[in-house]
């Protein structure tokens, strides 16, 4: 393995910090690596793997002003290419203006999710609590062979070099980015027509802004999406006519939020509503549907089917898990995040656009959730989802779980005691024809070892275990969300002869 150190930044964390969330498995890295030539420890790279993986993360530079919540840290994107039987990672922080600031400083600046937006050190700011860093660290996609990553409550999309992981700065939409607003954690894209989908929120009337960008990245579509109040909607889905939005009976406290306290309820009385928009229809298109009351994180895909559109997510069980004593200190304060507490199973509602009703039917009694599948298939009917299992009482993922839609089995995967995956995104092999003919990829966090490691399985036979896995340059911090771009859809690509020359750094 060709290993080079290509940057490193000063943390001012604590040496004795004792925070879970920045110490164990989610250590944050301070280092940036250029590594060409992954060394294999298991297996051999299939050769028919072409294209990058990449894996957005919360990595904090500098401690909080007060309280850290685990989404509060700088935006660091890792990448794996892979082409020809070699494998290269690069990780970079994403230099966007909070982080840039706080650098300067040498501090934090800004208030995160746990601490009230007015104790903030500047009054500007970004996100729809305002006020906020513009961390970028949620979730990454690939439009137009160019990486943008996101920020869970909004703000400016950054672009990234999808096999450099360079900030490239700002996207503009060609000037028409709305940067009021800005853009929310999980923007869509469909491959078939080049377009992405988005919305938007803040505690400002409408609420919710939902557009548009197409294949020539102009924003040719952006309306208002009317909430009876500020939401707090995390996700979206899409059909091959439609975009499906939400409003969930989970937000902000309205009595809390008039003393600047950001607290989040859950309100069972009230039913879960989907927004059916026309991909490009008006606000007076907008059709909802109610269903029961629940909170949903992410969802799967959406298709067609005769006059219904099928919706497949997570349903919480538990959408508020009480504080009930039990485990330590910071497993009850953080016990939104563990997907036990929350009861997160894979779930499918039917929306029928003639009568209005909705249909729904838990998929799986499995405790899952991050779910994603054969990105060729998205808005489009499919059978596989792969999803993440986590750590009891812990925002960690300790497997994966194949789930066959069709016919109800589960194949399953654990990695281990002690080690914790990351969101596992789906390659299809190179000319492959089946949904599942392909590989998954992941990066692993073993604390055993003190290593971390790119892992690969074959998409078709999950519960036999990788096919390869590759060491990285040090352990870095457990994280989330990925995605998977083809080295088909990546400019200098094609062009370059080695992997090496296509990322050019």
């Amino acid at each position: 393995m060709d290993v080079e150190v290509v940057g490193r930044l000063l943390s001012t964390l604590p040496a004795d910090d004792d925070h879970p969330y920045r110490t164990g498995p989610w250590q944050p890295q301070t280092t940036e690596w250029k590594a060409d030539d992954l060394q294999v420890v298991e297996g051999e790279i299939p050769t028919d793997l072409d294209g990058v993986y990449l894996r957005n993360t919360e990595n904090p530079v500098h401690p909080s002003l007060k309280n850290y919540h685990p989404f509060d840290g700088d935006g660091m994107i890792h990448v794996v290419g892979f082409r020809d039987g070699k494998a290269f990672y690069r990780n970079r922080f994403i230099r966007t203006d909070g982080f840039l600031a706080e650098q300067e400083a040498g501090q934090a600046l800004w208030a995160g999710l746990a601490e009230r937006p007015s104790s903030s050190k500047r009054d500007e700011g970004w996100g729809a609590r305002t006020r906020m860093k513009d961390a970028s660290s949620t979730d990454v996609i690939v439009h137009r062979g160019q990486a943008l990553s996101t920020f869970y409550q909004c703000g400016d999309m950054y672009r990234i070099d999808p096999m450099s992981a360079e900030t490239m700065g700002k996207e503009t939409w060609n000037g028409k980015f709305p940067f009021e607003w800005g853009v929310s954690a999980h923007p869509k894209v469909d491959d078939r027509t080049g377009e992405m989908l988005f919305f938007n929120y803040s505690k400002e009337a409408p609420y919710m802004h939902y557009g548009v960008v197409d294949a020539n990245n102009d924003l040719s579509h952006y309306i208002d999406v009317p909430l009876p109040g500020p939401r707090l909607p995390h996700d979206m889905a899409f059909t091959e006519n439609y975009a499906i939005l939400n409003d969930c009976p989970l937000y902000w406290d309205p009595e809390a939020l008039k003393a600047d306290a950001h607290i989040a309820r859950f309100h069972p009385e009230t039913p879960l509503r989907f927004a059916v928009i026309p991909r490009k229809g008006q606000t007076s298109d907008i059709r909802w549907f109610e269903a029961e009351s629940t909170y949903v994180l992410h969802f799967v895909n959406a298709y067609e089917e005769g006059d219904e559109i099928v919706v497949d997510g997570f349903f919480q069980g538990d959408p508020e898990p009480a504080d009930n004593g039990m485990g330590n200190h910071w497993q009850r304060a953080f016990r939104f995040l563990a997907l036990d507490r929350m009861q997160s199973r894979l779930h499918r509602w039917r929306l029928n656009l003639v009568t209005g009703q909705v249909k729904e039917e838990q998929l799986s009694d499995s405790i899952t959730e991050f779910g994603m599948m054969n990105g060729s298939h998205a808005g489009q009917k499919y059978r596989y989802a792969y999803a993440a299992t986590g750590k009891p009482s812990w925002f960690l993922f300790d497997g994966l779980v194949k789930h066959d839609l069709e016919d109800g089995t589960e194949e399953r995967y654990s990695f281990g005691d002690g080690v914790y995956g990351s969101e596992t995104a789906m390659a299809p092999r190179v000319g492959s024809t089946a949904e599942d003919d392909g590989y998954l990829i992941t990066l692993t966090t073993d604390m055993n070892d003190d290593a971390s490691y790119a892992v690969i399985f074959d998409a078709a036979r999950v519960g036999d275990g990788p096919v390869c896995k590759l060491r990285l340059p040090e352990r870095i911090s457990s994280g989330t969300h990925s995605t998977w771009a083809p080295g088909a859809d990546l400019r200098r690509w094609q062009t370059a002869d080695t992997a090496a020359d296509a990322v050019g750094l």
